[in-house]
């Protein structure tokens, strides 16, 4: 059986703004984020979280699910902050992560309930179980700037997707 360390390797999370934040459009962005997860799957990667927000993160575990259903040995886990998180979500975003987590290898719920720091909790669960990260990153302030600092802090690789 492998350690916790050793399974990490085959790991990589996602993380990005949401598509109000971004300067380029869904498809711009998912062009560039199936490249890299193809990258990824050419190192060795199998496994990929994705922490279900909207934009970066729904899209690249869409982009999972569609390299899976072609045959590509990958998984992918849901980190949701908690349950309900989607809830405010306009319809077709709470569609598709339904579908995602209905799809998903597994869906991990980081908090039982919202509190303030989820999403930092969240952030730092995909990384700690990750060793790359990819990163759709702006240059602005926020969750995606701290949780590439924090992957960097640990050792953990980051690959940044202009966005």
């Amino acid at each position: 059986m492998l350690s916790e360390s050793e399974m990490r390797m085959s790991h990589c999370c996602f993380t990005g703004h949401r598509p109000e934040k971004l300067k380029r459009t869904e498809s711009e962005m998912c062009a560039d984020l199936e490249s890299e997860i193809r990258v990824a799957i050419n190192k060795g990667f199998q496994v990929f979280i994705t922490g279900m927000a909207r934009g970066t993160d729904i899209w690249a575990g869409e982009i999972v699910l569609k390299l899976r259903s072609e045959g590509f040995p990958v998984k992918l886990i849901c980190a949701s902050p908690f349950p309900g998180f989607e809830k405010s979500w306009s319809n077709d975003w709470k569609q598709r992560y339904r579908q995602l987590s209905d799809a998903a290898d597994q869906v991990q719920f980081v908090s039982p309930a919202y509190r303030p720091s989820c999403f930092r909790v969240r952030n730092e669960w995909m990384v700690d179980h990750s060793a790359l990260v990819i990163a759709v990153y702006n240059g602005a302030r926020g969750g995606t700037n701290n949780t590439i600092k924090y992957a960097q802090k640990c050792g953990v690789s980051v690959s940044i997707i202009d966005g």
